[in-house]
């Protein structure tokens, strides 16, 4: 796994994370998560390609 796919899953667990606290206790930032989580697939899946250019 190279940086993108660490990064990526990195961001998806702090996501995860974030959204779980705002469950919990709603405030404002909470929809910053949900971009959090998609970039973090996109990163997941960019670093996972196995293109290795």
């Amino acid at each position: 796994m190279n940086r993108e796919g660490t990064a990526g899953s990195v961001l998806i667990g702090l996501s995860l994370v974030g959204y779980g606290v705002g469950v919990i206790t709603p405030y404002p930032g909470r929809s910053a998560s949900l971009v959090g989580l998609m970039v973090g697939v996109t990163l997941l899946a960019i670093g996972t390609s196995g293109d290795g250019a």
